[in-house]
């Protein structure tokens, strides 16, 4: 693949970068009166307005041309087929069969299929005799509790799917345990009963440190509380690709549930990771949570360039963050049921794409993934939002609301909607005037993204998560890089294990540098 700067695609693009930093947006609208309509796009009851963006049809005939100059569609169709796109670790990248439907033709091949349907149908059934009583603890209490114990994408993206849509859930209370620092494990043992709590280990290799050392604490919490020798056979679920470990530690491998080498972490809530969100809202729901990542799979797989949602989102991404340089980019939510979005979209886009070398081992010659940042509307707006209205950095914004909440909630929908509209408004507009003093006046011209949804249903949630999972693939496409590995997330660990010997008092730490020896003795000094 040739290198992006040498691509004549590129090099337009670049002649149009100073032109699309000056643009009014404002004067966009000014110019063409149907440019709402021309620059949004409905799939799957997600509203995606992108009409506050500096872009204008040359500028965005660039866009598109250099889509295509990267071979965007040939790209996600090798995806889709089970290609080996993941060079670096030759395996291929296939979350997007977890959510192909029973029966259905899959993206790989009858074979794989019927793999993701065996699990998901023993999903479903274990899940519904523990929902129903009909499984229990080793006492026999009925589960009312669920810990899952997991870190990265094995928390990430179960956490957000249960907080999202927590008024739905009519199961066992789910709790999450990921850091090691013990707080989030106190916290959670302290409300559960052991004999009618069920943990769930979920690691890949089931040698994840963090996650290891929490289910310790939670087995020997176990052992300690419940008088039965078999509690943890029972009580103890592994989600696993290494089924010799989980026989190792006295587990019932036949309890478990696989994990595959084609799933990546961030990618698996819709895999058996997501044990813990069935368990919690039931099958129905999370197949309906699928669905509507297959609604976005279909639209990404099927729509042209310039009517593709997740196309667009890269694209947008691409023209702020490596030709405008602007190089973080914020995610608003207007419901506090999305408060988790931001921290998984950074652990999506920023572990995915946070690469300096391409395919061909080469250094990238332009910035890949920006920062992703951001706290739900309106408490952001009384935080951060003066910077991304008079701040010098120019911050990208995506805007996310709903329009009709889960059932049950409360709140003032129309207060909290008009504060999400004015605030893209705002940044847009901006405010001047010549009695205005500077300390008054907001540039405006500010770009963003409004992300609308009919509902906060699992279906719409599912077609959400699945759209910025392509934006991030459709960005990777164009930088270039492997979005599938993350090399970079093992050198601190590798540091981490070697620092603790140390941190012991196993040897003076003479071979450190001067800080890390530094910081050790007086961390030893005050530990004491």
């Amino acid at each position: 693949m040739a290198s992006i700067e040498s691509l004549p695609a590129w090099q337009a693009l670049q002649g149009q970068a100073e032109r699309a930093a000056e643009l009014s947006i404002n004067g966009l609208f000014a110019q063409d009166p149907h440019r709402f309509e021309r620059f949004s796009l409905e799939v799957s009851g997600l509203l995606l307005d992108v009409s506050k963006q500096p872009v204008d049809d040359p500028i965005w005939s660039a866009l598109l041309a250099l889509a295509r100059a990267r071979n965007v569609e040939q790209q996600r169709d090798a995806m889709l087929r089970g290609a080996t796109i993941n060079h670096t670790e030759e395996r291929a990248v296939l979350h997007t069969a977890l959510r192909v439907p029973d029966g259905g033709a899959g993206w790989a091949g009858a074979q794989l299929a019927e793999q993701v349907e065996a699990t998901r149908s023993r999903m479903a059934e274990m899940a519904a005799a523990i929902r129903a009583g009909q499984r229990t603890g080793v006492t026999g209490k009925p589960i009312r509790h669920v810990i899952n114990i997991g870190i990265g994408g094995s928390d990430l993206g179960p956490r957000l799917v249960m907080d999202a849509l927590a008024p739905l859930a009519d199961g066992p209370e789910v709790h999450f345990v990921a850091n090691v620092d013990g707080v989030e494990l106190e916290r959670t043992l302290s409300r559960c009963d052991p004999e009618a709590t069920l943990a769930l280990v979920v690691s890949k290799s089931f040698g994840t440190v963090e996650t290891m050392a929490n289910a310790y604490q939670v087995m020997a919490w176990l052992r300690r509380s419940v008088p039965a020798e078999d509690v943890l056979e029972r009580q103890v679920l592994p989600v696993t690709a290494n089924l010799a470990r989980v026989r190792e530690l006295g587990l019932d491998p036949d309890l478990a549930l696989p994990m595959w080498d084609w799933v990546g972490g961030r990618y698996s809530l819709w895999s058996a990771v997501g044990f813990a969100i069935m368990l919690g809202i039931g099958p129905e729901r999370f197949q309906a949570l699928l669905a509507g990542a297959h609604d976005m799979d279909r639209h990404f797989a099927e729509a042209p360039l310039d009517t593709n949602a997740p196309v667009w989102l890269g694209l947008l991404s691409v023209l702020n963050g490596s030709l405008l340089n602007r190089r973080s980019q914020a995610v608003i939510p207007y419901t506090e049921r999305l408060a988790r979005l931001p921290a998984y979209l950074q652990q999506l886009v920023m572990e995915s794409n946070g690469k300096s070398v391409d395919h061909e081992s080469v250094a990238v010659a332009v910035p890949t993934a920006a920062a992703i940042w951001g706290q739900t509307g309106t408490p952001g707006q009384h935080a951060f939002f003066q910077a991304l209205h008079q701040g010098t950095d120019v911050i990208p914004v995506d805007f996310i609301g709903v329009a009709r909440p889960v059932a049950g909630e409360r709140g003032d929908p129309l207060e909290l909607t008009a504060n999400l509209f004015a605030q893209s408004q705002a940044l847009m507009q901006g405010r001047d005037g010549a009695e205005m003093t500077p300390a008054r006046r907001c540039p405006g011209n500010r770009p963003s993204n409004t992300l609308l949804l009919e509902a906060l249903t699992p279906r719409h949630l599912g077609a959400l998560i699945a759209l910025y999972e392509h934006r991030t693939f459709v960005e990777a496409a164009i930088w270039g890089i492997n979005a599938f590995d993350q090399f970079g997330v093992e050198l601190g660990k590798v540091l981490a294990a070697d620092l603790k010997p140390t941190l012991a008092g196993a040897d003076d730490g003479g071979s450190l540098d001067g800080s890390t020896a530094g910081l050790i003795n007086r961390y030893r000094r005050w530990h004491r």
